[in-house]
């Protein structure tokens, strides 16, 4: 025996339509294990929801789960099709740290050259963030803001440990507000940005494996 993990499942979550199908172009098996992309709906309760109903599936015991899609932005000079990685989620209820923060960073610089990526705290909300609410937000600390990040990882380590990560492109920022969130589908960087991330989310995924130093 080689004493090696078995290979664990992946679950990548995220909200939207749009968003499941940059990610589901590229669905397959991975050195990791399996992956399943999981479209919860918008907001935390449904996110909440379907991660909590999809992790009591057997065959996603152990799996690790990352969130993904879109977001705010909250910080001056960020811009439409930067990346975004998570050192942690917070929402009211509480936080959850993150695993593999710097080999995402690594991976995605990679995935998709010449695009910013940024990290540092990511803020859950049930409303999409306009105006005030930004800087209001900034101000905690956090540099970005989603409605389903927090609601997924807290999700995910309350029904077991597990590593969890998030990774979101930003779709708004100060400087760029975001109209209605139906505008995505216009082939704006954003999307095009999210359909070239998976192979990163592989290579975090099959870091998993690899034994710990």
């Amino acid at each position: 025996m080689s004493g090696r993990p078995a290979p664990a499942p992946l679950l990548i979550a995220c909200a939207l339509g749009i968003e499941q199908f940059a990610l589901r172009r590229r669905e397959r098996a991975t050195p990791g294990g399996p992956v399943t992309v999981l479209r919860t709906g918008m907001g935390p309760a449904a996110a909440e929801r379907s991660v909590t109903r999809v992790l009591a599936d057997p065959a996603l015991h152990g799996a690790a789960v990352l969130a993904t899609g879109f977001c705010a932005g909250l910080a001056p000079g960020m811009h439409p099709g930067d990346l975004v990685v998570a050192e942690e989620t917070r929402d009211p209820r509480g936080s959850v740290p993150c695993v593999g923060t710097e080999l995402l960073v690594k991976e995605l610089v990679r995935a998709v050259p010449g695009r910013t990526v940024h990290t540092g705290p990511l803020t859950g909300s049930d409303h999409v963030v306009r105006g005030h609410e930004r800087s209001d937000l900034l101000a905690t600390g956090a540099i970005a803001v989603d409605m389903e990040s927090a609601a997924t990882l807290l999700s995910a380590v309350r029904v077991a440990e597990r590593p969890v990560a998030a990774v979101r492109v930003v779709v708004d920022a100060p400087e760029h507000e975001l109209v209605r969130i139906g505008t995505v589908r216009g082939g704006i960087s954003a999307f095009r940005v999210l359909r070239s991330v998976l192979p990163a989310f592989y290579e975090w995924h099959r870091s998993l494996l690899l034994p710990r130093r």
